[in-house]
Parts: C-alpha cells; sequence; structure tokens
C-alpha cells in the first residue's frame, strides 16, 4: 500500500460567515470547505478527522513546532515548551534527525519515497540559513532533492503549483493548470510508497488578510486536490490532507487561529486513520502504520 500526505499550511476548520473564503466559495471549495459543528459529505468516499494543533501547550499553534510534529510524530511544542514559529531551530532539527518520517521508513526499509518539491538552483547556491521542517526531513534520510529539471520532466511540482510564482522569479518553466499539476503528482505518488507534498500559499494569503489572493488560493486548491483524487488509484494508495494549524479560515485576523486543523483522508487507509489520529502527533505513526502493513504482514 502507498500513502500521498498533502500538506497545506495554515488551513484550519473555522465558522461560517465572510470572515471565512472557504464559506464564500461554496461548492468550489470542495473537499476543503469544513466547518465547526459540521459533518461534511466529501467525494471519493472521504474521511473527515477534526485534529488537534494545541498539543497541550499554550498559544498559538505556529508552523515551525507543527510541522515538527506533523512529520515526526514528536510532540514538539512539549518537548519546547512553547510553539515555535517560521522555521525549525537546532533544537526541532535534532528531533526531525532523528525521528524524520522518511527516515523512519528508511529504516524499515520501506520505499522508495519522495518529497516532490521542486527545489531551484537558487537553493543550492544560496543555501538559506533557515530551511523548512521538509528541507530537514528529507534530508535526515538522505533523499535526493527535486529540480527544476524534474519540473519540466514532470517529475516534480512546485508549492504554487500553477508554477506562476517560478516563472516570476525567473525560470524557465511552463505554466500548469490545478489539473496538470494534479496529474504529474498522481504519477509521482503511483511510483513511491511515501509521497510528501507541501503546499504553504493558503498560510501567507491569511497572513496578509487578502481576500482575493486567499479565494484564489482556495479555488485553485480544491480543484487542485480533486483532480488528485481522480487522478490517483484509490483502491492501493491513501491520499492523505492535513495542516499545521488554523488561519485562512479567518480573514478577520492575520495571526494563526486556535481551531483544530482538518485530516481528510481518502483511499483504503482511511478508517484506519480515523481511528489512529487525535492531535498532529498522531500523523507520522498513522502513516508509518498504514504504509508498513505489507512488511508486518
Amino acid at each position: 500500500m502507498s500513502l500521498l500526505l498533502i500538506f497545506v499550511d495554515g488551513l484550519g476548520v473555522g465558522t461560517r460567515g465572510p470572515h471565512n473564503p472557504l464559506d464564500l466559495l461554496g461548492a468550489e471549495a470542495s473537499p476543503l470547505a469544513i466547518f465547526e459543528d459540521e459533518e461534511p459529505s466529501l467525494p471519493f468516499d472521504g474521511v473527515f478527522i477534526p485534529t488537534d494543533a494545541r498539543l497541550g501547550v499554550e498559544g498559538r499553534p505556529q508552523s515551525a513546532s507543527g510541522q515538527t510534529t506533523i512529520l515526526t510524530g514528536v510532540n514538539a511544542p512539549a518537548a519546547l515548551g512553547y510553539h515555535k514559529q517560521g522555521f525549525p531551530n537546532e533544537e526541532m532539527r535534532r528531533i526531525i534527525r532523528e525521528h524524520s518520517i522518511f527516515l523512519q521508513l528508511a529504516r524499515a526499509r520501506v520505499g522508495p519515497n519522495v518529497f516532490a518539491n521542486t527545489y531551484t538552483r537558487r537553493f543550492f547556491d544560496e543555501r538559506p540559513r533557515w530551511v523548512s521542517a521538509t528541507t530537514v526531513a528529507a534530508e535526515a534520510a538522505a533523499l535526493p532533492f527535486r529540480t527544476v529539471e524534474d519540473l519540466r520532466a514532470n517529475r516534480a511540482i512546485y508549492h504554487d503549483f500553477t508554477n506562476r510564482m517560478a516563472i516570476e522569479r525567473g525560470e524557465d518553466v511552463e505554466p500548469r493548470t490545478p489539473e496538470e499539476a494534479a496529474a504529474v503528482l498522481a504519477s509521482v505518488a503511483g511510483e513511491h510508497r511515501f509521497t510528501l507534498y507541501e503546499h504553504f500559499i493558503t498560510d501567507r494569503a491569511g497572513h496578509a488578510q487578502d481576500s482575493e489572493a486567499a479565494l484564489d488560493a482556495l479555488r485553485n486548491l480544491s480543484r487542485f486536490v480533486r483532480a488528485v483524487l481522480s487522478g490517483v488509484n484509490l483502491e492501493r494508495t491513501t491520499v492523505m490532507l492535513t495542516s499545521d494549524h488554523g488561519n485562512i479560515e479567518d480573514l478577520s485576523t492575520r495571526n494563526h487561529t486556535l481551531n483544530p486543523v482538518p485530516t481528510l483522508v481518502w483511499g483504503p487507509g482511511r478508517e484506519r486513520i480515523r481511528r489512529r489520529v487525535r492531535t498532529l502527533a498522531d500523523i507520522t505513526p498513522a502513516i508509518i502504520e498504514i504504509v508498513t502493513a505489507d512488511e508486518r504482514a
């Protein structure tokens, strides 16, 4: 069995109203339109799991600690004693280097596995001091990064899957529709036991309180997710979507919210994951359980 994890930064379970672009989009936001105290009807027989992003620690959930938790199964805010914004610090990098989901799968001899996002030449030439939790997680298992050459060859997708931002930054790539990008990700997922894709434009739009940008991001992301679900083989591939904290579901504030995040699951592992996941710290253990099921049988 294989699993595709779509990580969406800054997507929470909010309330209906003009502050929530998911409500304004209506049916266009399916399957991402999840609202407080409502049981959604998900396409492709999916399941919804309200997931705790606060992890028993006071304060607003933040990206670095939330993502570290998702990618390791270790409650990073509890280990630090606080929620850490931005990029992981050295303490969190140590947690990721020891417990990265990619490393756990490598130790279990399960693969091949891939981080499907595209890295540009600029990243390698000007290696930034601060890097994302996903970057540290991939490096912990010595996974090769996908490059712009892979993007052109339909072996990777950009964090903005339409390629608009890549083109604006001078990359020689063609624009893609959400459906075209989804076809690439579905193909990549079909060749790997575990595939991770990260999308963080939602968090940017939420912090900017930019309604137009939020509507555009969520409309395209919804199209992308629906097309991924149409493109993968849901008889053998479990598709999981989750987030690190809320944000874009409430444009009345530029801060992260205290809302739970949605974990949405489709495919053969959905019921097992529904029983297993309650907080962000349950994501990696649930994935390991699903992907290694054949080896343990």
